[in-house]
């Protein structure tokens, strides 16, 4: 049996301050009392306070606002969802659609009117291409004739070290690797921890790459009801984990596509007690953490950060910063050495003048700058989407995420959602294509063909004249 997971002050306060906002002892919109009101109520140190408050602001759940306090921002209801009472799909072979391979070849994952320019480049690439450019420029001698270490720069992991320490995640440089994006160390973990024929349990909706890798893999699925406040339902996988030998957990905490979901802290305490009792390996796709809206939330390997951990983490700047930097990274706990390995097998090195190159720019103070600047950038663009969304005179349900790039539009019939949908979301696809418009059909996101009637829709993008008319004429597909 292991041992019980240590419980710190700040987050035995948390608890108990979340507890007050879902009894509505604080209700939506309503300021919590000061810190010093909450260190005396609670006989706490200011700093614990401040960290629990932050924690809560970081999941969503309270708004920072200055010099006026803290704020309740969600209603009680939609903290924790109610365990799923659906019935659970047996373990299945993965066959992702075609039709995923269309969307990428035209460029449309996060952009609904590919193609469009969007004006000078941020602040934030301008710094970036600088950075790289003078890595480049400084190559010594003879490195071209030299490959990098398996494991990545080390300059680079120095820099991913003290972010990561910074959101409560203590690792060693020899528990970081760099990879060719999130979807590479996805593929270096699941080749891992996995083998032909296991079964891995995934979100639902849940992200299509995902799909892909256990395709390739020729691992089973299990899809597991993911909900659009609270991310992947733990009760149900633990129904799941007492019917069938899942061996494999992938999970996005922070900001799940296509949902933009954050998972509370008990719910991830629940899930890493689950790994331990049932031997279970979790893969963490933390890639969109950096596009928090208030405070990053810490990653699940923050709870789960030993050598021997069952939490594999990986990440990139493809979310966060560019898509084509092709730079990532994976902690992987226990199966480590093993992805060190597969590595070398499959990419044999990465890129040392280009790990130079983002070290200096995290180091420089560009990454936090930018991602400053972002937040407020994706924030406005994702109001200006719910707003425009909330005027459709069809009946659906948007969520509303604290982060991300995108948000998980549900349509049901004019009498409501109860009914069965009358939108089907994969019809309307080579409608919208016929006007230049790319959407992201539901299906994609289950292995089952479910949420026909969804489809996913991103705010990475500014709403200027062109996006904005393409969302009226697809409004218009819709209605009619």
């Amino acid at each position: 049996m292991s041992a019980p997971s240590r419980s710190y002050r700040y987050q035995d306060l948390e608890q108990k301050l979340l507890q007050g906002i879902q009894q509505q002892r604080w209700r939506l919109g309503e300021r919590l009392p000061s810190i010093r009101s909450l260190c005396e109520e609670f006989a706490a140190s200011k700093a614990t306070v401040q960290h629990a408050l932050q924690r809560l602001e970081a999941q969503g759940l309270l708004e920072a606002r200055p010099k006026s306090g803290f704020y309740v921002t969600l209603k009680p209801h939609t903290i924790r969802t109610p365990t799923t009472s659906a019935r659970l799909e047996p373990p299945r072979p993965v066959n992702v659609s075609e039709l995923l391979l269309d969307i990428m070849r035209r460029s449309a994952a996060f952009d609904i009117l590919p193609g469009r320019p969007s004006g000078d480049l941020p602040p934030g690439i301008v710094a970036l291409n600088r950075s790289i450019g003078r890595a480049l420029r400084r190559q010594r001698g003879d490195d071209y004739l030299y490959y990098d270490d398996p494991a990545g720069l080390l300059a680079l992991r120095s820099q991913l070290q003290l972010m990561l320490g910074r959101r409560g995640c203590a690792l060693e440089l020899d528990q970081i690797a760099i990879t060719c994006g999130c979807q590479n160390a996805l593929f270096l973990a699941l080749s891992a921890c996995c083998q032909p024929g296991d079964v891995v349990a995934v979100e639902s909706p849940g992200f299509y790459g995902v799909m892909q890798l256990l395709q390739q893999l020729q691992l089973q699925v299990i899809e597991i009801p993911a909900h659009a406040d609270s991310g992947m339902d733990i009760d149900a996988l633990e129904s799941a984990l007492q019917q069938w030998p899942i061996k494999a957990c992938v999970v996005s905490p922070a900001f799940a596509t296509p949902t933009g979901a954050l998972m509370p802290v008990p719910q991830r305490q629940q899930l890493l007690q689950l790994a331990d009792q049932h031997d279970l390996a979790i893969v963490e796709d933390d890639i969109y953490a950096d596009t928090a809206f208030n405070q990053i939330p810490d990653p699940l390997k923050a709870l789960d950060a030993g050598p021997n951990g069952r939490v594999i983490l990986c990440s990139s700047l493809s979310k966060s910063l560019s898509r084509d930097l092709r730079i990532g990274w994976v902690c992987g706990g226990r199966w480590h050495r093993q992805i060190l390995q597969l590595k070398m097998i499959t990419q044999l090195a990465s890129s040392r003048s280009l790990q130079q190159g983002i070290a200096d720019f995290i180091a420089e103070g560009h990454y936090s700058a930018h991602l400053k600047r972002q937040k407020y950038q994706l924030r406005y663009q994702r109001d200006q989407l719910l707003a425009y969304l909330r005027g459709w005179q069809t009946s659906h349900k948007i969520s509303v995420p604290e982060g991300g790039l995108a948000l998980w539009l549900e349509f049901g019939t004019k009498t409501g959602l109860q009914q069965p949908a009358d939108t089907d979301a994969l019809a309307l696809y080579p409608k919208a294509l016929q006007q230049k418009i790319v959407i992201t059909p539901g299906p994609l996101f289950s292995a089952s063909g479910q949420f026909g009637h969804c489809i996913r829709l991103s705010f990475a993008h500014d709403w200027n004249p062109q996006r904005l008319q393409a969302l009226t004429t697809l409004r218009g597909l819709m209605e009619t």
